[in-house]
Order: C-alpha cells, then sequence, then structure tokens
C-alpha cells in the first residue's frame, strides 16, 4: 500500500500522531508532506497551492490512500490534482475550527471552518480524536450554515459526516504507566494561551495560598511570542512554590511529571488533551473540568464543575486529605496496543 500523509499545521501532537503511524505501520509506503505551525490563516488557506507548486511531483503519484488532517484544504487539493481522488481519503480531527472560543478583540472568519466542512465532505472515512471533536463539528457547522443568505438544507449532508465517522484518539507510545504519585506538587502542562484558560488555574492556586494549603507548582508546557499576562504576575505571587517555570526539554519535562501528583486542567478548549493524559501516564492524578472531551475519558471523580470554586475546593481536600484522592486512571487504555486495530481499519488495511 502507498499512502500519502498530509499535515497543513504540524503542531507537537500532530507530529506525534504522524509519527506513530509510520512507526505502527511500517509496511506502508508512506510519503509525508506537512507545513510547520504558523501564519494559520495562510496555512489552512494556502496549503494546496504551497504543495502544488513546490510538491508537485509528489502530489502527481499513484496512492492507494490519502490520509490528511483537518487543516489540509482536502477538497480543492483534489480539484487540482485529481489523480487523488482515486485514493481512499481519509481526514483526521485533532480538533475542529467550529468549537474553537475566540480570543477577545478577534472576529470571527469563515475560511477556517469552510475548509474544515469541505475536507469532511470530500472524503470517504473521518476520524475525530473524541465524540466532543464530532457533534461540536456537526453542530457547530449546522449554526454556521444558518447563517448564509440561501438557507440551505444541509442536515442531510452533515448526517453524512457523522455517517462516515469513527472516533480514533491520538495514541500515546506503549509503556508501563506509572504507579500514582503521592505528595503536594500540581503540575501545569498545557500551551500558554488564552483558550487553556490560565486565569482560572492561578485564581485557585493564589486563594489555595492564601489559605496556608501546602502545595508546590511546576508550570511547563509550550510557550510563544506572545502569552497571557496572568503568567507573569503568578510567578511572582507564588514565589517560592514554584518549583519548574517554562518549557522544558523532554527528559526534564518526564522527571517533573514523575515528581509530581496531580495535573490540572482550566481549559475552554480541549478534543482530547494528550498533555493530561502523558501525565496520568507518569503517575499524575488528573482533575479536569467537566466538559468538552473529558467526560469521555475521566471518571467523574476526576472532574469538578468547571469553575474557579469548584477547583479550589477540589485541590483543597486532596491537598490536605489525600486520603480521598480517586484511584489513578489506567493510562494503558490510551496506548496504541488498544488503538492498532482501529488504525487498521480506517486505513484499509484489514
Amino acid at each position: 500500500m502507498k499512502a500519502l500523509l498530509l499535515s497543513a499545521y504540524a503542531a507537537v501532537s500532530h507530529r506525534q500522531w504522524a509519527n506513530g503511524l509510520q512507526a505502527q505501520f511500517p509496511d506502508i509506503d508512506w510519503q509525508v508532506l506537512e507545513l510547520p505551525p504558523r501564519h494559520f490563516q495562510w496555512r489552512v488557506r494556502g496549503n494546496p497551492l504551497t504543495w502544488l507548486v513546490e510538491a508537485g511531483d509528489t502530489l502527481s503519484q499513484a496512492y492507494d490512500l490519502v490520509l490528511a488532517t483537518s487543516m489540509v484544504d482536502l477538497a480543492t487539493l483534489i480539484g487540482l490534482c485529481p489523480s487523488l481522488a482515486r485514493a481512499r481519503k481519509v481526514v483526521y480531527f485533532h480538533e475542529n475550527q467550529f468549537a474553537f472560543p475566540l480570543a477577545e478583540g478577534q472576529t470571527l472568519r469563515p475560511e477556517p471552518l469552510m475548509v474544515n466542512l469541505y475536507s469532511a465532505l470530500a472524503a470517504d472515512v473521518v476520524v475525530f480524536n473524541s465524540a466532543y471533536n464530532r457533534d461540536s463539528l456537526v453542530d457547530g457547522a449546522r449554526r454556521f450554515l444558518a447563517r448564509m443568505p440561501e438557507r440551505l438544507a444541509v442536515d442531510a449532508r452533515l448526517a453524512e459526516i457523522a455517517a462516515k465517522s469513527t472516533i480514533l484518539p491520538v495514541p500515546l507510545p506503549e509503556r508501563r504507566p506509572s504507579a500514582a504519585s503521592s505528595g503536594n506538587r500540581l503540575v501545569w502542562n498545557h500551551r500558554w494561551e488564552y483558550d487553556k484558560n490560565p486565569e482560572t488555574f492561578f485564581a485557585a492556586l493564589e486563594r489555595l495560598a492564601e489559605r496556608g494549603i501546602d502545595f508546590e507548582v511546576a508550570v511547563m508546557g509550550q510557550q510563544f511570542r506572545r502569552r497571557p499576562a496572568v503568567f507573569d504576575a503568578a510567578r511572582q505571587r507564588l514565589g517560592e512554590r514554584v518549583v519548574c517555570w517554562g518549557e522544558q526539554p523532554g527528559a526534564v519535562y518526564r522527571e517533573m511529571l514523575e515528581a509530581s501528583a496531580i495535573v490540572v486542567s482550566t481549559t475552554h478548549h480541549e478534543f482530547q488533551g494528550l498533555a493530561i493524559m502523558e501525565a496520568v501516564s507518569h503517575g499524575c492524578l488528573p482533575l479536569v473540568p467537566n466538559r468538552l472531551c473529558f467526560p469521555e475519558y475521566y471518571p467523574e471523580a476526576c472532574r469538578y464543575a468547571g469553575d474557579r470554586a469548584a477547583l479550589e475546593a477540589r485541590l483543597a481536600e486532596w491537598l490536605t486529605r489525600p486520603e480521598r484522592r480517586p484511584a489513578l486512571p489506567d493510562a494503558r487504555a490510551w496506548q496504541w496496543p488498544a488503538w492498532r486495530d482501529g488504525y487498521a481499519a480506517v486505513l484499509g488495511k484489514r
């Protein structure tokens, strides 16, 4: 089997997924085209032209399978390279633009949403990393398209997307998960961006500190040139409670996870949450909001109502009464052995 893997915005999780596929299915003859994760608006709309100009010979080859991420404008690419239409076409949705929260002052741009929609319609199989991802795309597309002047009847087309979809998360590499860690170290290991809602996290920690509750915190995760101002303010206010600050190299990152007890999410935007899953596999007990994809992956005992007061209350309980902490979820459920057969099926391997 010869396959073309297309990743138009190769962020960390996208590259981890692509590398995992190639490692798990080495008998497939993979050709990979990817673009760096920057200049989002240009990437999501311009990737067919970029590849047509820079990789036309690769696109013109005969393939049995075309596997694209949701940032790829697959419909346009097929129009420009009609031979690709003969292959089995699979689109993988790490996220969807219909459920992506807007930053303050940001206006909705329809182009990324329509790229998602057209790619899903052009695919033979649509894969999502969570049911929340699938449902929020279908529901979001219905609401968005209701604004079209033509008032199109789109329900049948959206039902087609749901009918040809399946749920396959990005698997973790196979490894023996660590046992649950003890202690009072909290960890934040998410992107330093507004949609991860760091304000609620740091507000809860400052309240715990005011109450005299003993804890320390490791704040890691990917950083960018611009970041929410709350990070600098929180570092100053938390002082000596901070044991680690900023993006860390892989070995240091893993060591810090192994030394931490609780990993926290306060996000407004999550379709799978690889950072939380990775932390759990290293022994961190997850505390996640009861929304988005989290009810699919974590038991009720690991979820809080979603607001600052509920987060503070649960953290206070777990820090002062560690015997009340629930059992650590089994991270083996998220590793490649649990999902390889599912991927083989969508790739047309069986």
